[in-house]
C-alpha cells in the first residue's frame, strides 16, 4: 500500500522540481491582472489555498473579486497535491491569497517564495487564530470559530486594495457571519440533545466539529495522526480501533471520504457489519451546490441522522 506519506513526499519533489524554473519562466511573460488593478473588469483576483476559503473569499467580495481555488477536487487526497506552473502563475496573478498553514498547504509557502510580491495580500488560517505550526489537527476550517475570524480578515485585505469599497466588503463579512447561526444553532441543539455520544474516526478531519458537537472521540489520538500522515498505525491501536467497532462502543464511525485504504475500508466494512452507521466527511467542499455554511450543516445533519436515526451518509 503506497502511504499518504510517501505520496505527498513524491508530489512534493515534483513540484519542487518544475518550481525550480518557475521563476525564470514567469518573468519572461506577462499576466493579464496588474497588482492594484485586478482583472480589466476592475475585480480583485484572489487565492484560496482550499475551496472553502476561495468560497468565503467570493461571499465577501462579491461582484468585486474574482477568485480561483487551487485544492477543490473533494475526489483527490489534498495532502497529495502536486504543485504545477499553473499554480505559481496564479499566486503571481493574486492581490490576495488566504491559506490554511498548520502543515496542511506547505506548498504555497513554496511556490509563494518563488514568485514574491510586496504587494500581495496574505492571510495565514494559523496565524490569524494564534496557533502553532505544530497544532496537531490542521482542518481548521471545522473549528466553528474559524471562518467567521477569515470573513472579517478578508474584508480588512479587500478594502485595502480598493477602499473605495470597503463599506461593501465590511457589509459582506457582517452577512456571512450572521449566515453561519443555522449551522451553530444546529451545532447547539445536536449537544443538547446528544453530548456525549461516544463515536469513532479514521482521521481527525472533522474532530474540532465533533468538538464542538459536545461528542466523546474514542479513536486513540495517535491511531488518527498515523492515517492522516500516511504512516501504519501500530498493532495495538489498529486492535483498539476495531474493538470499538466489534465491541459496539461507539455510535457512528466518521471517516475521511475523500481518502480511504485498505485498513480504512476495512474499519467501515467492520462498522457496517455491527450494524454501526458511518458518516464521510470531506477535506475540501463538495461542489457543486454546496457553499461553506450548507457544506458544515450538511455534515451536522449527517451526524444527526446517524445517531438519532441509524442512517449512515457515506457521500454528500
Amino acid at each position: 500500500m503506497l502511504s499518504r506519506r510517501r505520496a505527498r513526499a513524491a508530489a512534493v519533489a515534483a513540484g519542487l522540481a518544475l518550481l525550480a524554473g518557475l521563476t525564470m519562466s514567469l518573468s519572461g511573460c506577462s499576466t493579464s491582472f496588474a497588482f492594484g488593478l485586478g482583472d480589466p473588469g476592475g475585480r480583485i483576483f484572489a487565492v484560496g489555498a482550499e475551496s472553502e476559503y476561495a468560497n468565503v473569499i467570493q461571499q465577501v467580495g462579491g461582484e468585486y473579486v474574482q477568485v480561483s481555488a487551487i485544492l477543490s477536487n473533494p475526489n483527490t487526497d489534498p495532502h497529495a497535491f502536486e504543485a504545477s506552473a499553473a499554480v505559481g502563475r496564479l499566486l503571481n496573478q493574486a492581490q490576495l491569497v488566504v491559506q490554511n498553514g498548520a502543515g496542511y498547504d506547505t506548498f504555497m509557502n513554496t511556490i509563494e517564495g518563488a514568485v514574491p510580491s510586496s504587494s500581495r495580500k496574505l492571510i495565514v488560517v494559523q496565524d490569524l487564530l494564534g496557533l502553532q505550526a505544530s497544532t496537531p489537527n490542521p482542518h481548521l476550517w471545522y473549528r466553528p470559530g474559524t471562518m467567521p475570524a477569515v470573513a472579517n480578515a478578508i474584508a480588512a485585505d479587500l478594502a485595502a486594495i480598493q477602499p473605495a469599497h470597503a463599506t461593501y466588503f465590511k457589509a459582506h463579512a457582517a452577512a456571512f457571519g450572521r449566515s453561519l447561526e443555522t449551522w451553530t444553532n444546529a451545532v447547539a441543539r445536536f449537544k443538547a440533545s446528544y453530548q456525549g455520544t461516544p463515536v469513532a474516526t479514521t482521521e481527525p478531519v472533522a474532530d474540532y466539529l465533533l468538538q464542538a458537537l459536545g461528542t466523546r472521540n474514542l479513536t486513540p489520538w495517535a491511531f488518527q495522526a498515523d492515517i492522516m500522515n500516511g504512516t501504519d498505525p501500530s498493532p495495538q491501536d489498529v486492535a483498539a480501533e476495531r474493538n470499538l467497532l466489534t465491541r459496539h462502543r461507539v455510535t457512528v464511525l466518521v471517516y475521511n471520504q475523500q481518502v480511504t485504504d485498505s485498513l480504512t475500508e476495512s474499519f467501515i466494512t467492520a462498522a457496517k457489519a455491527n450494524s454501526i452507521p458511518v458518516v464521510g466527511v470531506y477535506e475540501t467542499m463538495p461542489e457543486p451546490g454546496y457553499d461553506y455554511q450548507s457544506w458544515m450543516l450538511a455534515e451536522v445533519r449527517a451526524l444527526t441522522n446517524a445517531i438519532a436515526h441509524h442512517v449512515s451518509t457515506e457521500h454528500l
